[in-house]
């Protein structure tokens, strides 16, 4: 995937430690998507002036977006569809993080960052729609 101009000045615009966060977990999407078959191609665009990522293929996943976070629940944030069950999931999973309502996960700069739990929730939104299509296995 290119990279979309308008995307990476609004990342080049925050602050250097903001900068970096929201790198990371732009990177953590694109590596994500790569290696899942399912996921396919992504999109990189603004939605709502934030840095989003949707999946080319109709009906795979659902939308990931990244921004600064103006809540007291952390400094930055991941977001998906409140539609979506992916947070009432997530919150189940990893209680220990902080999330608003049924749309976002929050993360402070000068606490650890949970990649690796991240990188599940990543997954979990980029096949969304294809994982809901799948029989479940008894």
């Amino acid at each position: 995937m290119k990279g979309n101009p308008a995307v990476l000045a609004l990342l080049d615009s925050y602050p250097e430690a903001l900068r970096s966060a929201l790198a990371t977990l732009r990177q953590i999407i694109l590596e994500t998507a790569e290696e899942n078959a399912e996921v396919g191609e992504l999109e990189e665009t603004l939605k709502w002036g934030q840095p989003s990522y949707l999946t080319v293929r109709p009906k795979s996943g659902t939308t990931v977006r990244i921004d600064r976070d103006k809540s007291a629940l952390g400094d930055y944030a991941l977001y998906v569809n409140c539609q979506s069950s992916l947070v009432s999931d997530w919150r189940t999973l990893f209680p220990e993080l902080a999330f608003g309502g049924d749309r976002s996960v929050h993360f402070k700069l000068e606490e650890p960052f949970p990649e690796q739990a991240v990188r599940h929730m990543i997954a979990m939104a980029l096949t969304y729609h294809s994982r809901k299509r799948k029989p479940q296995s008894k």
